[in-house]
């Protein structure tokens, strides 16, 4: 059984020193180029590199293995050009020596990204990293910030809305006080990680691509969906109107209002979005699946629920007239009774058309069932 004790290089530290050609194998020729790369430059970390490998070597020879060391080093005007060329080198010490293991030894953070490639090929037993003594707190975190601010989308999250909030900040200690200007930079600082948190970016990545199918495949969703923001609007802007100027610090009566003025519009348009999808299952599979028959009398429900506790609150503070019927006044208790009964009603009519449906098209529910028999 023979083992490959392999130092890597990957910044091609040795190549740029010495000159030598890679790779380079066997006990003499390493020791060798330790002598030749500590002469050039005696504070290069890869001398410690190779004394490990030709440590490790002359252990395992005293074990009674069969050991060879050998020395790779990347080459290349990229990082990919330079894993070609380990890999390449690499190939030519298995033909050379048919190792069946390897032993990788590396002496920074960059050179354990070459361990993936040594893996594809020979199995690793293990890997030692060698790190000088005296600089091993500040060569950890140099190596630390080096891969960070390598990483594009680690500096997107964290750098640009840290450097959007510093610049914003002197603006807003000159023009309002230090605690609204603190909390704006708060405000932002938490609305930029929940947008990364909720991966909102990757919706907005893919919406395009999604419009654009949809308007190739015909879907009917797409018009309803624009319809439904339309009326979503509508029904934010007329709950805006309704709001009164908040008196006494109570902020429960404007809130209710916007809810009672907003509610039906809000709910016109997740039906109108709704029976778009609706008409789209119906094209495409001949059938309803019953999820989503169920959405609108559950957009129907809710909305009766929303706006019967609105009107209550409303009617309790006297800020909506009370409802008359064949001129009697209704209470308000009774009116939220009948918002609450209704909006019961409007479920179990739900639950009661899906099952239906699900009775008269069994194929239906077969296929929504599927994936999670699958799974």
């Amino acid at each position: 059984m023979t083992t490959l004790v392999l130092c890597v290089d990957r910044a091609d530290d040795i190549g740029r020193t010495v000159g030598v050609s890679m790779p380079v194998d066997g006990w003499d020729a390493v020791r060798s180029l330790v002598t030749e790369v500590g002469l050039a430059d005696p504070e290069d970390s890869t001398v410690n590199c190779l004394l490990e490998g030709l440590r490790i070597t002359r252990d395992l020879r005293a074990d009674g293995e069969s050991a060879v060391i050998a020395v790779v080093s990347g080459s290349g005007d990229s990082a990919v050009g330079a894993d070609r060329s380990v890999a390449a080198q690499l190939d030519t010490l298995i033909d050379r020596h048919d190792p069946e293991s390897a032993i990788i030894v590396t002496d920074s953070a960059e050179d354990e990204r070459l361990v993936p490639i040594v893996e594809s090929r020979l199995p690793v037993d293990s890997v030692d990293r060698v790190v000088v003594r005296q600089a091993r707190d500040i060569e950890s975190t140099y190596y630390l910030l080096k891969q960070f601010l390598a990483d594009e989308q680690l500096r997107s999250t964290v750098l640009v809305p840290l450097g959007v909030g510093l610049l914003l900040l002197p603006a807003l200690l000159v023009r309002f006080s230090v605690g609204v200007a603190l909390a704006g930079l708060a405000s932002l600082l938490g609305a930029a990680v929940l947008y990364k948190g909720l991966a909102i970016d990757v919706y907005l990545a893919r919406l395009p691509d999604q419009i654009q199918d949809a308007l190739y495949s015909g879907q009917v969703s797409v018009v309803t969906y624009a319809v439904a923001a339309g009326l979503a609007l509508v029904g934010i802007f007329l709950g805006g109107l309704a709001v009164s100027p908040i008196s006494d610090g109570v902020v429960l009566v404007p809130a209710m209002q916007f809810f009672y003025s907003s509610i039906p519009w809000l709910a016109l348009a997740a039906l109108t979005a709704s029976a778009g999808r609706l008409l789209d299952e119906l094209i495409e599979a001949g059938h309803i699946p019953r999820p989503y028959l169920n959405v609108p009398f559950g957009v129907i429900a809710l909305g009766l629920v929303v706006r019967g506790f609105a009107g209550y609150f409303l009617e309790r503070e006297n800020a909506l007239s009370h409802l008359q019927v064949a001129g009697l006044t209704v209470h308000p208790t009774q009116r939220l009774a009948v918002f609450v009964v209704s909006a019961i009603v409007v479920s179990l009519v739900g639950v009661r058309v899906a099952a239906k449906v699900a009775s008269d098209h069994p194929e239906a529910v077969e296929s929504d069932t599927e994936p999670a028999d699958r799974s």
